[in-house]
């Protein structure tokens, strides 16, 4: 078949550069990359499913994550009253 196309200019820059790089003609450099192309937009990618994992946050037992602060409060106490009063 014989058809005339217009090609974009980055396109045809890119043509120009894939017939170089591959010392194929031009014809035959077209041809793979329609037969490529077409061949991606037959085959929607469907992306593989959302998952999340869960993990132990590693708190020990008896532990708050919801007091998270007054247990840091409590350490900063701590460390205050073990400084030596100057």
């Amino acid at each position: 078949m014989r058809t005339t196309l217009t090609l974009d200019p980055d396109v045809a820059e890119r043509l120009e550069r894939a017939v170089q790089g591959s010392g194929k003609a031009l014809e035959t450099t077209v041809n793979e990359a329609l037969r490529i192309g077409l061949a991606m937009t037959e085959k929607p990618v469907v992306p593989p499913p959302f998952r999340i994992h869960a993990f132990v946050d590693g708190l020990q037992p008896g532990l708050d994550p919801d007091k998270m602060n007054q247990l840091l409060d409590d350490l900063e106490a701590g460390e205050f009253a073990r400084q030596p009063s100057g």
